[in-house]
């Protein structure tokens, strides 16, 4: 890439400040999936065994309240950090103040301090030019390296490298790079499967998609919102009725490379189905749901995957956490990390779950660590915590 890297960087003796995603999935004060912390090691590792002095930030969940504090204290983050490398770890219970700028003070070559939750402080989202000028001045240079939140103009992720010399590390580099062949060189047949909900997260990437893939399959509970377009009965089924029109816009923009479903699963019930059949789309009847995409869809899916070279996936294929509806999910998943000679990439979020719940993770090119992030990218956009690191 042409960004200007962490391996351009002089750090020795150096307070480097970097961005990182630790905003990783816990429970009762446990972390529950640990690879967020894990993708950052290879740039938190490159600079303290280069014996930079490190100061970490990141965020951690949603904070509107003084319990979404407790619950997202990065405390727990720490504990993890120092178990999974080797230099010593020094937790500050602080985003300002004395106790935070004499732990820095006191750091030694090749140490780590990591702050509180950036989101503690209002400002962090609407990146207060006071803040992100107060954070700049705990270092002498910044690296970002938080793919999951540079699509997010943020005080840590926009502020601080407005007033210091920055550079993009290991983890960022990689999922630019790797995206972004994707994006501007893929390999082909390039085939996209775009799942999920709501056309309305979509739209962008669907665009994007159908003017640079070979082929652009659709499931997920947006394919009912094309299904109804057409003229289809849904049920019960997720409709977004103000996007039938833009779905049939795809439709023909997409002709010959846009695969539908031709079959669903549909229930009586969500939460407790008694009746669970296969039928045809637009063939679901009144007090039923569409909730996962049928064989038939399976088959043929499975059968445009044949030969691909790239593929990008983003977005479950069903309600993929209940068992009855995981099906589809688990069936492209299989498929793809099985498929020989491709490049297979996951745009992050619940289809990286899937992945991973299923076994499979080890055998994809790429899985992102950046769900919004990777969506935006893919969407032809310009992150703003990476357009604001300077070119070589």
């Amino acid at each position: 890439m042409s960004k200007v890297t962490v391996k351009d960087l002089d750090v020795t003796g150096k307070h480097v400040i970097v961005r990182v995603d630790f905003n990783v999935p816990h429970k009762d004060g446990k972390i529950t999936d640990d690879n967020r912390i894990l993708a950052a090691l290879p740039t938190i590792n490159d600079l303290t065994a280069r014996g930079a002095k490190v100061l970490l930030l990141s965020h951690l969940g949603k904070i509107k309240t003084e319990e979404d504090k407790a619950k997202n204290d990065m405390a727990i983050v720490a504990e993890r950090l120092a178990q999974v490398q080797s230099a010593p770890v020094t937790f500050v219970n602080a985003t300002r103040g004395a106790q935070l700028e004499e732990a820095v003070k006191a750091q030694k070559d090749g140490s780590i301090v990591l702050m509180q939750n950036t989101r503690y402080e209002k400002g962090e989202t609407k990146n207060d030019e006071e803040l992100g000028r107060y954070w700049a001045s705990l270092g002498d240079l910044f690296v970002e390296d938080a793919f999951g939140s540079v699509h997010r103009a943020h005080a840590s992720t926009v502020g601080i490298p407005t007033y210091l010399s920055s550079a993009v590390g290991y983890l960022v580099e990689k999922e630019v790079n790797v995206l972004g062949k994707a994006l501007h060189d893929p390999q082909r047949p390039f085939v996209a499967i775009l799942g999920g909900a709501k056309v309305s997260d979509k739209i962008g990437v669907i665009e994007n998609l159908l003017q640079i893939a070979d082929k652009v399959l659709i499931g997920g509970g947006m394919a009912y919102t094309f299904s109804a377009a057409q003229g289809g009965k849904i049920g019960n089924s997720l409709l977004e009725a103000d996007k039938e029109e833009l779905a049939l816009s795809f439709l023909e923009k997409g002709k010959g490379k846009l695969f539908l479903p031709v079959d669903t699963v549909e229930a009586n019930d969500f939460d407790n189905p008694t009746e669970v059949k296969v039928v045809k789309s637009g063939e679901i009847e009144d007090g039923f749901e569409g909730l996962d995409i049928g064989p038939e869809t399976i088959a043929l899916f499975c059968k445009e995957l044949e030969g691909a070279k790239t593929v990008f996936w983003n977005g479950p294929m069903g309600v993929f956490e209940k068992p009855q509806f995981a099906k589809g999910t688990e069936a492209i998943c299989e498929a793809l990390a099985n498929l020989d000679g491709a490049t297979t990439i996951i745009g992050g979020g619940d289809s990286a779950s899937a992945a991973k719940n299923l076994g499979f993770a080890e055998k994809f090119s790429h899985i992102s660590t950046g769900g919004g992030a990777s969506l935006e990218y893919m969407e032809g956009k310009e992150l703003p915590g990476i357009a604001v690191i300077k070119e070589k």
